[in-house]
């Protein structure tokens, strides 16, 4: 794959946070198969950072034990010993600025002549000022030929305010086309299937609207609890954790209109556009149209306070007050300790105007965009069943990417990030203005929530699909959650 951003320069790809789980699990396995696919550029380092102190071949080490547990592809010894020479560790502190101009003189010796660099923080968001102002004061962010970009991992703030005050400060030393804030999901080939599945057929275009569209379901499902995540988690809950990015992110894909290119700057225009058109609740809407609750057992998890009000769980209806989707109500559910790992988002047609069969009622069509685990699309539509004067059945038409690409098709989403990353392809990463615009209405659930309590914490036990509260949600405008029948349709 060419790569001409690259201008034929040396590429080093620094890692703040090198020692931890991220750059282990992922990181590295993502830039080990960009390597063996030949993607990676023709000459590169890889430079972690960080607190534990590692001489080169152990942080080698380290990383080859990670790859082989948690990467999804097979590898050489061959392999990984063409690679490996390419990594190196330099210890040191993200506050400290004589480490950074340590670290300056060390990437000056190591690349002994201009090269790109590509920052990496793999680490929570409070350390991102400190690190770009040592950056910025160590001369590591002038771009004299070379680019320098700066990859920015979520969360992007806990809230709007800090979410505005970490872009400021972040401006201060870099330029926005130099930023990338990244959501790994938008890294799924999956999530990317969205626009292609709505743009690149035209079947779906003409009906993808509020003539034809009744409602939209989004649902993210965890099975998992909180693992080892327990003393981030309770700080944040599933609004700040999934719906400010991950949903929103997956709202914005289904209602954006038809970018003029698939270029960075027009397609985040057209998402910025959906996200405006979404009115920000008052806390009387927030008490309708929201649901929040807690798995039966949160409290007695470990590093948990014993009077924890976090929800690990929530459901949102939300509209886009613009031409396309006016009155088309958007569910959104997130939640923890659920019955399944599900992510899918359904779309409901409205019902056929006349019932024109006798002894027989017509249900909706429905397009399921599964996007994990058993990723593809389903388009379940009616058909008279055989033998029958005239009775209907519902069919399913189904695209598997197993099926049809085979079982390793489907690449880790950091992969294609940090290929885009190395690129200067910022189209899956988020703009400052998005990152905003998205606090700007999850802002004013979370006050509710938080300042008022309201509407009340609901409880539901693990292994269930939520609390009653997230089924009558939907009850009250005469719908269901669909994802369980849904699963059965897989299923068959």
């Amino acid at each position: 794959m060419n790569n001409p951003s690259n201008n034929g320069l040396l590429t080093t790809i620094i890692i703040f946070g090198a020692s931890g789980d991220l750059t282990q699990r992922k990181l590295i396995p993502s830039l080990f198969n960009l390597f063996r696919k030949r993607r990676t550029p023709k000459k590169f380092h890889i430079v972690g950072f960080g607190g534990t102190v590692f001489t080169d071949e152990q942080f080698r080490e380290h990383l080859r034990a990670g790859v082989k547990e948690h990467a999804n592809f097979a590898f050489t010894d061959e392999e990984w010993n063409i690679f490996a020479p390419n990594l190196f560790y330099l210890p040191g502190k993200y506050t400290e600025k004589a480490d950074f101009t340590k670290l300056a003189e060390y990437l000056s010796k190591l690349e002994n002549g201009e090269a790109n660099r590509l920052f990496y923080m793999a680490l929570p968001p409070t350390l991102f000022p400190a690190i770009i102002d040592n950056l910025d004061a160590s001369g590591q962010l002038k771009e004299n030929g070379a680019w320098r970009r700066v990859v920015l991992e979520k969360p992007f703030g806990t809230d709007l305010a800090s979410a505005v005050q970490l872009n400021h400060q972040v401006h201060k030393a870099l330029n926005e086309n130099q930023i990338y804030r990244i959501d790994h999901y938008l890294g799924k080939e999956t999530v990317q299937n969205i626009l292609f599945t709505r743009f690149a057929n035209t079947i779906y275009e003409p009906i993808w609207n509020r003539h034809y569209i009744d409602h939209v379901q989004i649902t993210v499902a965890e099975k998992v609890g909180l693992e080892h995540r327990a003393g981030f988690y309770d700080g944040v809950g599933v609004l700040r954790d999934m719906f400010q990015n991950h949903l929103l992110q997956l709202l914005t894909l289904v209602a954006m209109e038809p970018p003029a290119s698939f270029s960075a700057a027009h397609l985040r225009n057209e998402k910025v556009k959906v996200l405006s058109a979404i009115q920000p609740m008052t806390p009387e809407q927030v008490s309708a149209n929201t649901v929040r609750a807690q798995y039966k057992g949160y409290r007695d998890e470990a590093e948990v306070k014993p009077n924890s009000t976090t929800p690990t769980y929530a459901a949102l209806r939300l509209f886009i007050n613009n031409w396309r989707w006016k009155g088309v109500p958007f569910y959104l559910r997130s939640g923890k300790n659920l019955s399944e790992k599900q992510s899918q988002i359904i779309i409901q047609f409205k019902e056929p105007p006349l019932a024109m069969f006798p002894m027989q009622t017509m249900k909706p069509n429905i397009l399921v965009l599964y996007l994990q685990p058993d990723e593809g699309v389903h388009l379940r539509f009616e058909a008279k069943a055989p033998d029958t004067v005239s009775e209907t059945r519902s069919v399913d038409m189904e695209f598997h990417y197993a099926e049809a690409f085979g079982q390793t098709a489907i690449p880790e989403s950091y992969e294609r990030l940090l290929l885009d990353a190395l690129q200067g392809d910022a189209a899956l990463f988020t703009r400052a203005d998005e990152v905003e615009t998205a606090w700007s209405l999850i802002d004013p659930i979370l006050q509710t929530w938080e300042a008022h309590q309201t509407p009340p914490l609901a409880a539901y036990k693990p292994g269930s699909w939520g609390p009653p509260e997230g089924y009558d949600l939907l009850a009250r405008d005469g719908r269901r959650w669909l994802n369980e029948e849904t699963s059965m349709m897989l299923e068959k």
